[in-house]
């Protein structure tokens, strides 16, 4: 059996990350999106293991101690980590491993991981982004702002990713992925 892939799907918030990961699963047989680890509080309707694995601040220090996360990073206040072994299990049961995380992950998961494919989603212009923000309806303007603020940075990032897609039609975007993502795994059975 052949070995899976490590994916890091990163962007800018509302850059269609979470659509284009959700289209892939559809599609893509043997693919596992890792479930992060945080030290926030569970969201009403979220669920322990299907969102996120929540842990306190003494569970997340421990890991960390362990060597345990594949990354991880403090956002506003909660820490967020991706957890090791689990990611490696499935790349060795030959899964396409999917992580949908922010850019400073994603660049610390390459240095850990050097053969990880880093795929940046783009939004096709920062005001097409900025309507998509205001569009959801879930933040304020102060929040879409400082969103806004990270996109920029993350934008000029991108550069440091394997494989750049602009998601300005989301059936072309899927496709491109698509086609990028089976790639690496007709390879692998061919080794």
């Amino acid at each position: 059996m052949a070995n899976g892939n490590l994916f890091v799907i990163s962007g800018p918030s509302g850059a269609g990350k979470g659509t284009l990961v959700a289209r892939v699963l559809e599609r893509v047989p043997n693919t596992w999106v890792s479930v992060s680890a945080t030290t926030r509080k569970p969201r009403k309707g979220e669920k322990h293991g299907v969102h996120y694995y929540f842990l306190s601040d003494e569970e997340f220090d421990a890991i960390i101690e362990e060597n345990g996360f594949l990354e991880w990073a403090t956002v506003h206040t909660a820490r967020y980590g991706t957890p090791l072994q689990s990611v490696l299990d499935h790349i060795d049961e030959g899964m396409q491993v999917l992580l949908e995380i922010d850019v400073q992950g994603g660049l610390q998961v390459k240095d850990k991981v050097p053969d990880a494919h880093l795929v940046f989603i783009e939004p096709p212009s920062m005001e097409e982004l900025r309507e998509r923000l205001i569009k959801r309806g879930t933040e304020t303007i102060d929040v879409i702002n400082a969103r806004m603020k990270v996109a920029e940075v993350e934008m000029r990032e991108k550069k440091k990713y394997d494989f750049v897609l602009m998601n300005d039609n989301l059936d072309e975007a899927t496709d491109n992925l698509l086609e990028y993502i089976e790639s690496f795994a007709r390879n692998n059975e061919e080794e």
